[in-house]
């Protein structure tokens, strides 16, 4: 089944440097990512996992899910690509000439993020997945603008500076098993088998050097500082940020937790886990309150989930890591929902500020909603599937302590008033209703740099005027709807094929 992976690769790779056409170049992403969902399924349908090919890609039930998570990410932004660039062009954002690269580093990303989730050795892993940084980084730096280099040089610079203490934990990890084995091995199947050998002190050293690495990828705090500049200067089809790489830092942290909890170490490797995870939220928490760009926002909440993930995977307990493997599913799908919507607006009003906001729903009605029910499902309300995720980690925490469960709980609080704060403030913005030229003016009051040029004299009421209603291109809405209804679908409906996919994770992780 990995040949089929690895020839599928190839064959988008190679076709997608020949097209000049927009359409066709849009068409074989989208194919690209359809067939990497297909053969995802077919592959968690029909073979006997967990399974080997050659000496370093393995399959298993993990793998296999966090694969299908992406691909279905990767997918709905690859529809959602062909409006937004055009978009982009149309406004002299984006060169044509660089779209071919746009879309190169659009299909690279998924394609070294797979073979960095099917490696079983844990250097090719942190090879494949510092190449998923240089991709990721092009995708933001896309734009011609001096801004996006900078968030791409900053995420490049964070990232990879924090994989570097990931690779000394390689070295300690490698070390170990050459003396409790004779030979060295970075195999994960090797090291499980018999990382009850090794020493509880150096294996949490490696785990401490490794969690700075996987947690940089994944925007865990003190490492999330490129994830808000990256949100906010990438365009919206970096949605693939949330659905692709942070899952791959978490995919790599449950990994290396999953291995000691067969050794002394495992009660020292949760305590980092639950410190990183509730400064996650905390410094998340706060943060959003403050913000006015509307990216910015949704990338705190980014860092503010991957908090509570950490915390799911640090409990330890077969029922949080359950929830926390679900969460990383609903997550990927209400959080593109959120930067899709976003995106619309963003080409609206040209801005993510919400002082620029005027008459959302008059001019971009359905993107008003999505964003207004992905808000809802983003902090956790029912009847959205993230409720029951949320709340089964806190219960499972509150076994450990019920002190540090009420902190938790009042800081998720507070993240969720921060989008009720920026929702009411950006979409109670209405102007009067008089039209010059198919232009709204005379805004009924005015914030920002509107009210600065009116203060200092260089403009009045007359000349402040709204953008005329975006066109939204065609296919740039059905993604976001898309996500949004499987989301609610989920939390309607758990299907028990996919319980029993998280039941075989947690039975091959050890979790018994």
């Amino acid at each position: 089944m990995i040949r089929y992976y690895l020839l599928i690769m190839g064959i988008f790779l190679a076709f997608g440097l020949i097209p000049k056409s927009h359409r066709l170049m849009n068409a074989l992403a989208a194919g690209n990512g359809m067939l990497h969902l297909v053969v995802s399924c077919v592959a968690l349908s029909v073979l006997d996992l967990p399974g080997r090919l050659g000496e370093s890609l393995y399959l298993d039930h993990l793998n296999l899910y966090v694969e299908l998570i992406t691909a279905l990410g990767f997918t709905a932004a690859a529809f959602y690509a062909r409006g937004y660039t055009d978009s982009l062009m149309e406004a002299g954002e984006l060169d044509p000439k660089n779209l071919k690269t746009f879309y190169l580093a659009f299909n690279l990303l998924l394609i070294t993020a797979t073979v960095a989730l099917f490696s079983d050795n844990l250097a090719l892993f942190w090879i494949f997945a510092e190449l998923t940084t240089v991709c990721a980084a092009m995708l933001v730096a896309i734009l011609s603008a001096r801004e996006n280099i900078d968030a791409a040089l900053k995420y490049v610079f964070i990232v990879s500076g924090a994989m570097l203490f990931a690779f000394l934990g390689l070295i300690f990890l490698f070390t170990l098993s050459e003396q409790a084995l004779g030979e060295g091995t970075l195999n994960w199947t090797e090291l499980a088998a018999h990382v009850s050998e090794f020493s509880p002190a150096l294996l949490l050293a490696s785990f401490t050097f490794m969690f700075i690495g996987f947690g940089a990828k994944a925007g865990v705090a003190p490492f999330h500082t490129w994830l808000p500049d990256a949100y906010a200067r990438a365009p919206s089809v970096s949605a693939i940020l949330s659905g692709l790489m942070q899952n791959l830092g978490i995919y790599g942290i449950i990994r290396m937790y999953a291995l000691l909890r067969e050794s002394g170490a495992a009660p020292q490797a949760s305590s980092i886990l639950l410190a990183a995870g509730v400064f996650s939220i905390a410094l998340a928490s706060f943060s959003m309150f403050q913000q006015r760009n509307l990216k910015r926002l949704i990338a705190f909440s980014s860092v503010e989930h991957m908090g509570l993930l950490l915390i799911g995977i640090g409990i330890g307990t077969p029922l949080a890591l359950f929830w926390a493997l679900f969460y990383m599913l609903v997550h990927v799908l209400v959080k593109e929902t959120l930067l899709f919507s976003a995106g619309i607006l963003h080409r609206q009003y040209r801005s993510n500020m919400r002082e620029n906001m005027w008459d959302v729903f008059k001019l971009q009605p359905r993107a008003a909603w999505s964003l207004i029910l992905g808000s809802i499902a983003i902090v956790g309300m029912p009847p959205f599937p993230l409720f029951p995720a949320k709340f089964f980690i806190l219960l499972e925490s509150a076994a450990i302590s019920p002190y540090l469960t009420l902190a938790i709980l009042l800081m998720l609080i507070l993240a969720a008033a921060s989008f009720a704060n920026f929702l009411l403030k950006a979409f109670s913005k209405v102007t009067l209703e008089e039209e010059i030229e198919g232009q709204i003016t005379r805004p009924h009051s005015l914030t920002g740099e509107a009210e600065l040029k009116i203060a200092a004299g260089e403009a009045d009421h007359d000349e402040i005027r709204l953008p005329r209603k975006y066109a939204v291109k065609s296919g740039m809405r059905i993604p976001a709807v898309f996500m949004l209804a499987l989301a609610l679908a989920l939390g309607f409906y758990f299907p028990d094929s996919l319980k029993d996919l998280l039941d075989a994770i947690i039975l091959e992780l050890g979790y018994v």
